[in-house]
């Protein structure tokens, strides 16, 4: 791979400009400041893509946009080939301004700072804007890179209903993106390397002040729902012997997924109970229908599965047990992705040659690139997030931090873009 450490020296990036753009783009909410809400096809969500082409045509690259929304601001290059980098400018309710809008905003700042530098690719750059990273419209994340590496068909993305009977399909022809879906899933060799830039969403690079972290890998989830259906009744008249108690077992359950968290192998499994949804719910009545959503991550693919399969077994022996019925409703089961090592090859060495310190991280959060390594080598650039904390108003990355971010990203697409 061409090394360029000579450009190190010559790149700037404006980070007052990159602030000022950030706090534009997060001023386009349907919340008020501090908080930032960009549903997916609503008019809020439209004014932004509007601003973030409106930056891309600024910086002179050419607006493709396909048919699900993904925006694509193009650098051409003077052989063939590509290198993509992005994510995403979507917000979930009340979040910041931060998570995602750094690697779409920082990648449009790098192009800047690298035209500036008097950089010429011999690949083709793409800056990508995906289309809704969040699944707050229509229950699932990662829509335009799920779609774009072919991890969801084009029918099933088209007839999801948001929650008041729109489908994606009239919800994308609506803001325009009208053509025929299928067309959006890439090629295999449509890039040769996409590297994102993104918040760390975590505590771990603020805490051993190291400024930028290197992805190794992207832990992915297991998203499922267990229901127990007994009889209930009224808490003060059915003796024990005799109840058919729903709550019962999915408490264990959640207990299990803990524990087996806890004593798995791979120090990247986490498993979480986030809801819990009982009827009738009264506290005077004993729990008829129980529902549990888990959500189990790890980078281990074998260890997360088994974790899974445990759970399920146990589900079923438990119904069994009290004579319940039960039922499971696997949400989504993606697979991790690992880190291409040339990537980080090429961070590496952007972080060397700018004196950044640098650490190896797993990205516990899912990312765009998540889908898109499934068509592409992939990588990720972190930067410290305040506290850990992101999707909360109170979200932060300095001004500088950015900047650094920004300067490693240019770099690496250099290397990679040759």
């Amino acid at each position: 791979m061409p090394q360029r450490p000579e450009l190190s020296a010559q790149l700037h990036v404006d980070g007052s400009r990159l602030q000022a753009e950030i706090d534009q783009l997060a001023s386009l909410s349907d919340t008020p400041a501090p908080s930032v809400t960009r549903v997916l096809f609503t008019p809020t969500d439209m004014q932004g893509r509007d601003y973030v082409k409106s930056l891309m045509r600024d910086a002179g690259l050419d607006i493709v946009e396909d048919a699900a929304g993904n925006i694509f601001g193009r650098w051409h290059g003077q052989a063939e080939g590509a290198v993509g980098t992005g994510s995403h400018c979507d917000a979930i309710p009340h979040a910041g301004k931060y998570d995602g809008t750094v690697g779409v905003l920082g990648g449009i700042a790098a192009v800047r700072a690298l035209k500036d530098a008097g950089f010429t690719p011999n690949k083709t750059i793409d800056v990508i804007m995906f289309t809704a990273e969040e699944p707050t419209r229509f229950g699932i994340g990662c829509s335009g890179s799920r779609m774009m590496g072919g991890a969801v068909s084009a029918e099933e993305l088209d007839a999801l209903e948001d929650e008041d009977g729109i489908t994606f399909a009239q919800a994308r022809a609506g803001a325009g993106y009208a053509g025929e879906l299928a067309s959006v899933e890439l090629r295999d060799d449509s890039y040769q390397h996409f590297v994102e830039l993104h918040i760390e969403q975590g505590p771990v690079l603020e805490r051993e002040a190291v400024q930028i972290g290197v992805v190794t890998a992207i832990a992915a989830p297991a998203s499922f729902k267990i229901s127990f259906h007994g009889t209930g009744g009224h808490a003060g008249t059915v003796l024990m012997p005799d109840r058919k108690d729903a709550m019962v077992p999915a408490a264990q359950l959640i207990t299990l997924a803990e524990q087996l968290a806890r004593d798995s192998h791979s120090d990247d499994t986490v498993a979480t109970v986030g809801i819990v949804e009982v009827h009738p719910g009264a506290i005077n009545s004993i729990p008829r229908d129980v529902t549990i959503s888990f959500d189990i991550r790890d980078t281990d693919l074998a260890c997360r599965e088994e974790i899974v399969a445990q759970i399920l077994r146990r589900a079923a022996e438990l119904a069994q047990e009290r004579d319940l019925a039960h039922e499971v409703e696997m949400i989504n089961a993606d697979p991790p992705a690992h880190a291409d090592e040339d990537i980080q090859s090429a961070v590496v060495a952007a972080c060397e040659d700018a004196s950044l310190t640098y650490m190896p991280l797993v990205s516990r959060a899912y990312h765009d690139s998540l889908f898109i390594a499934r068509k592409a080598p992939m990588g990720m650039i972190f930067v410290p997030s305040k506290d850990g904390i992101s999707h909360r108003p109170d979200e932060y990355t300095s001004t500088e931090e950015m900047q650094q971010g920004v300067m490693v990203l240019a770099a690496t697409l250099a290397r990679l873009a040759g």
